[in-house]
């Protein structure tokens, strides 16, 4: 998302209009994952106003609408994926995967399905396949067969990593609400094609003291301890010469934002000898201003 009510105050200021929340959110970083048009096909004159929002080295992922991928779950959708791209073509230039997220019942007798699906789709762009199924998480042939269909088609994997969500205890609404839509999968960092992309469920910053606090005693591991696997991941798809995107959500995503730098600064000090990626500045608020002070996107 680009547009939170909370980040009002501590990424866009009090005198940015909501309309402007993506032009500033594009001053600071590079990539959105763009929910909505999973559940509704945005208007023509929305995609022609995010278009002209956000500068050409900007990159917007897209899910495919969920009546494609859920209800129809692949099949007899050809209409509908037509009227999709139709009104997406302004923005084709500026997205860097466009996703296909499908239902966790979608399981390994449906990859003729996906195979043919993956033949129909417009082609010469850059797709991504996120998977719930168990089966293809098993290290079996389900999940073997799954990723030979992706490096064959050149297609992305998309990995969801929800281990620091469900490290936490269920202890407030938005960490409940979370436990319940996120899927609880392992974890399988494999590039099957060139833009790896990885979903960071975080934790809220302040959750491990919080139960701290309370007296837990045997507290989970905290956001940055979960990211040292991917200190060591990244700079192997970076040292290929792949382009991974990373998206950092939270339950109530209100500090997703300061987190997304935090990690992303951790990133480029443990490469910096090997990859000089683009200096970001830290968010910070003046005590006479509540806009924000960034420097480079990244």
């Amino acid at each position: 998302m680009w547009s939170h009510q909370h980040w009002q105050d501590s990424v866009y200021g009090r005198e940015t209009k909501q309309a402007d929340r993506l032009a500033r959110y594009a001053d600071i970083f590079n990539t959105v994952e763009g929910n909505t048009s999973f559940y509704a096909t945005p208007s023509q004159q929305t995609v022609l106003n995010w278009h002209s929002a956000t500068p050409e080295n900007f990159r917007f992922t897209f899910k495919l609408p969920q009546t494609i991928t859920h209800q129809k779950q692949l099949l007899l959708c050809g209409q509908e994926l037509n009227d999709f791209f139709r009104v997406m073509t302004p923005l084709i230039e500026k997205t860097g995967v466009w996703k296909i997220q499908l239902p966790a019942h979608f399981g390994p007798e449906q990859l003729p399905v996906l195979k043919q699906f993956l033949a129909q789709v417009p082609q010469g762009l850059n797709y991504g396949v996120e998977v719930r199924h168990p089966a293809f998480f098993a290290k079996g042939e389900a999940e073997r067969a799954l990723n030979r269909l992706l490096i064959d088609k050149k297609v992305n994997r998309i990995i969801m990593d929800s281990r620091p969500l469900f490290a936490l205890p269920p202890s407030n609404a938005a960490i409940i609400d979370a436990h319940k839509k996120k899927p609880r999968v392992p974890v399988h960092a494999i590039a099957t094609a060139n833009n790896p992309v990885v979903r960071f469920i975080g934790q809220p910053d302040d959750a491990v003291a919080q139960l701290a606090q309370q007296g837990v005693s045997a507290l989970p591991k905290d956001n940055d301890a979960f990211f040292d696997n991917w200190l060591a991941q990244l700079p192997l798809w970076l040292a290929e010469g792949r382009e991974p995107y990373l998206f950092i959500h939270t339950p109530d995503n209100e500090a997703a934002p300061e987190l997304a730098i935090r990690l992303y600064q951790k990133l480029r000090e443990q490469i910096a000898a090997h990859i000089d990626l683009p200096k970001l500045s830290l968010l910070e608020k003046k005590p006479e201003e509540t806009s924000t002070q960034m420097g480079l996107s990244w």
